[in-house]
């Protein structure tokens, strides 16, 4: 009884926090449409890495992918939109790393409020460091604004060892977390200098219309969830995500340009959108149907970034493994969260050393 008790608690924590954070609008968004198309190139200019990448990504899946989570066929885990064959050496290297990287894993919004409620067993880490990969969680303020985190990133590079403060240095964003790197290594010179490659993956580059009308008060409850490890801190979170003032900083900053930037966004079929995604989905809907959940598909991608996929999967399963804790979560409002995210991060990592070798 006890045990079914704490089961039921547990649960009824993961539902408050997820749907306060997730689903923080109950009102229609009333942005206008916008006529950005990223596929036709219009108005944002990248380069298209989508081939090499699938080659990788589906080089993982078929050598090791069914002994990590959530397996899934390459041609289900990525969706292909006018995307053009690799023409180049289609051989895939999957031994251990040559290369001295350390990576700087960046969570987004609420990270800390809810992680304690998450099954989060640090299989992706352990995956990548079986490869020779070092990558670290960099943590950074859940409900505070991309400036206070950039500062907190800014002192998590400043206090590594003199050893790894040598080492080339990858820093790989979720949602709201690119926005904090982008601002750290934009403002702080000093700790960009060993930055080789900044990746968005499903990013809040541009912002949400979601944010326009969210109440950051609501998003501060998460503070006082149990077992939560977050703060209010600045309180500025929802702001930072308003497209008026991410597209304004887009406009008003100049990105390192020594760093590499990729994008990997998330674009999934209806069909594989959680229930607990679906009204903050079809609300977003109104403004374009290519969104995850959270984010509109074209403003996930770093301006002249190497797009390298885009993901069938929504924003919670990019990246926050909302099904592994409770069965029964899997089966109500994060039914459609599984997805081989420690596969698609060694893709990633393996395809930046690759292309930064070149």
């Amino acid at each position: 009884m006890l045990s079914n008790l704490r089961s039921l608690s547990k649960l009824a924590s993961v539902l408050l926090g997820l749907v306060i954070l997730l689903s923080c609008t109950g009102k229609t968004v009333k942005t206008e449409p916008m006529l950005l198309t990223l596929l036709e190139k219009q108005s944002l200019e990248f380069t298209d890495g989508r081939g090499r990448f699938r080659e990788i990504f589906c080089a993982v899946l078929d050598d090791h992918g069914k002994d990590l989570p959530d397996y899934q066929a390459c041609e289900q885990a990525l969706v292909n939109v006018d995307e053009l064959m690799f023409e180049g050496d289609n051989t895939v290297a999957l031994g251990v790393s040559e290369q001295d990287f350390l990576i700087g894993l960046v969570p987004g919004l609420a990270w800390q409020c809810v992680q304690a409620w998450l099954d989060d067993d640090d299989t992706a880490v352990s995956n990548l460091a079986a490869y020779g990969y070092d990558a670290r969680l960099f943590e950074v303020g859940g409900l505070s604004s991309i400036e206070h985190n950039a500062q907190q990133l800014k002192q998590h590079i400043s206090d590594l060892s003199a050893e790894d403060n040598t080492r080339p240095l990858i820093l790989i964003g979720y949602s709201k977390g690119i926005a904090d790197i982008l601002e750290a290594i934009t403002l702080y010179p000093e700790i960009a200098e060993n930055v080789i490659a900044v990746v968005s993956v499903a990013g809040a580059v541009g912002g949400s219309p979601l944010a326009e009308d969210a109440d950051q008060s609501r998003l501060n409850m998460l503070a006082h969830i149990p077992l939560s490890a977050c703060d209010k801190g600045d309180e500025g979170a929802l702001n930072s995500l308003r497209p008026v003032v991410r597209q304004q900083w887009l406009a008003e900053h100049t990105l390192p340009q020594h760093i590499a930037y990729y994008s990997v966004i998330s674009y999934p079929d209806e069909a594989q959108v959680s229930f607990g995604l679906q009204s903050s989905y079809n609300t977003l809907a109104e403004v374009d149907a290519r969104n995850d959940g959270q984010l509109i598909f074209y403003d996930q991608l770093i301006p002249n970034a190497t797009l390298l996929a885009l993901v069938n999967a929504d924003h919670w399963a990019m990246s926050v493994p909302v099904a592994r804790q409770l069965s029964i979560n899997r089966m109500t409002f994060a039914n459609k969260n599984e997805y081989p995210r420690e596969a698609l991060l060694e893709a990633i990592v393996r395809y930046i050393e690759e292309d930064l070798n070149q």
